[in-house]
C-alpha cells in the first residue's frame, strides 16, 4: 500500500527519505516519487519524435518554470493520448530539482480522497496543504461531472492558490465545457475564471502519444 509521505508526522518523513536514499535513490528520486510523478515521464524522456504538435515557444517558456514563480499556472489540453499527462509530469520532475514542494493526482483520486478526509474531520488540514503546496498539478481534470462536494473541493482549491502558487491542469475538455459539468454554476464559473485568468494554455493537437510506447516483439 503506497504511504502518504506528506500527511506523516515529520519526524517520520524525515525517516521514510532516509530510508529511501539508503536503497540507492537520489534525493531528487525519492522526492519526485512522494509528489506522485511517474518517474519515466521527464523531459529527457519525451519522444520529440511524436506525431503531436504544440507551441514550443510557449513550452520552452513553461519549463522555465517563471510562471510558478510568478504564482501563474498551466494549462494543457487537448484529445486523449496526445501525452498531456507527460508534459505535466516533465513539468513537475523539473520543480522538483528546483527543490520546489510538487503534488500531482489525477483529479478523481484528488477529490475521492478530499471526500474520505470528511470521515476523519481531516477535510481542512488536507485543503490547507494542498494550498500551500507550490506546484500543484491535476491530471485528467473534467473527464466526468463534479459532484457538489468535488465542486465545493476544487473552487477552495484555487481560490486558495489564487496568484500564490502554481496549478497545472491537463484535460481533454476546455475551461468552457468545465463549466458545464460541475454541480454549481455559480463555483464552477468562479473558480474556473480565477484559473484560467491566470493560466497559460498550452493545447496539444496530434495522432494518439501513446501508439509510440506499444510493446514490440524483438527481432531474433
Amino acid at each position: 500500500m503506497r504511504v502518504d509521505i506528506a500527511r506523516l508526522p515529520i519526524d517520520e518523513q524525515v525517516e521514510h527519505f532516509r530510508a529511501a536514499l539508503s536503497r540507492n535513490h537520489t534525493l531528487g528520486e525519492v522526492l519526485a516519487r512522494a509528489a506522485g510523478l511517474d518517474p519515466q515521464m521527464r523531459l529527457d524522456s519525451w519522444d520529440a519524435a511524436a506525431a503531436v504538435h504544440y507551441d514550443q515557444q510557449l513550452w520552452n517558456e513553461l519549463t522555465t518554470l517563471r510562471f510558478a514563480e510568478a504564482g501563474h499556472g498551466a494549462l494543457i489540453l487537448g484529445p486523449v493520448g496526445v501525452g498531456k499527462t507527460h508534459l505535466a509530469t516533465a513539468l513537475g520532475h523539473i520543480a522538483v530539482r528546483r527543490r520546489l514542494g510538487v503534488h500531482m493526482a489525477r483529479a478523481d483520486h484528488l477529490f475521492k480522497k478530499l471526500k474520505a478526509a470528511r470521515l476523519d474531520n481531516t477535510t481542512e488540514a488536507e485543503h490547507r496543504r494542498l494550498a500551500a503546496v507550490s506546484v500543484l498539478i491535476i491530471d485528467d481534470f473534467a473527464l466526468t461531472p463534479l459532484d457538489e462536494m468535488a465542486t465545493a473541493d476544487f473552487y477552495e482549491l484555487i481560490v486558495a492558490r489564487h496568484r500564490k502558487n502554481a496549478t497545472i491542469v491537463t484535460s481533454n475538455r476546455t475551461p468552457d465545457e468545465w463549466v458545464t459539468l460541475m454541480s454549481d454554476p455559480l463555483l464552477a464559473q468562479s473558480a474556473v475564471d480565477r484559473l484560467a485568468s491566470t493560466c497559460h494554455e498550452l493545447v496539444v493537437e496530434g495522432e494518439s502519444y501513446r501508439r509510440r510506447q506499444r510493446p514490440v516483439i524483438p527481432t531474433a
